[in-house]
């Protein structure tokens, strides 16, 4: 199969589900959707990141030799939700190394700090520095300070989010 050809133009779950079903685990296949997610254009690169995520709720091992070119491609301007929304998914859930922990907690802070950010990312990037500040206790009270200040402007999902991390913290 090759994966470029297959992503459809528009969402298709079904076509998605397909390409899943492909991968089946597999690192080389995996590495065809990665290739699209990064160099991919720019609805391609969309679809790849919804399938990558899909993928790495199946198999997470995947992931791993992505996660540094993954945080490296969160800092480029202009990068559409999807890319951002879905990255973040996968890094809430798997363990990023320990070299990467300040870039991602970085990249993590100003998403959650940006009014303009969609609440899905914020959400996601809420729960990686919940776990990134069980390495780093001194990341809870910078967490604890932003959370709390923004959770009376908040939406809903927002602020079920934020309650569960604030007790967490």
């Amino acid at each position: 199969m090759n994966v470029k050809e297959a992503i459809p133009e528009r969402f298709s779950k079904e076509k998605f589900a397909i390409i899943i079903d492909w991968i089946d685990g597999n690192p080389a296949r995996f590495d065809e959707l990665m290739t699209v997610f990064f160099e991919g254009d720019s609805r391609k690169n969309q679809h790849a990141a919804n399938i990558m995520s899909h993928c790495i709720d199946r198999w997470s091992f995947l992931i791993m030799p992505y996660i540094e070119k993954m945080l490296l491609n969160l800092k480029q301007d202009n990068l559409h939700d999807a890319i951002k929304r879905n990255t973040i998914r996968v890094l809430q859930t798997v363990e990023i190394p320990e070299e990467l922990h300040g870039i991602a907690a970085d990249i993590c802070f100003q998403y959650l700090s940006n009014h303009e950010e969609a609440v899905a990312i914020k959400a996601f990037s809420m729960t990686v520095l919940s776990n990134l500040s069980k390495h780093y206790p001194e990341l809870k009270s910078e967490l604890k300070f932003i959370l709390e200040e923004q959770l009376p402007y908040q939406s809903p999902a927002f602020k079920n989010r934020a309650l569960k991390i604030l007790n967490q913290l």
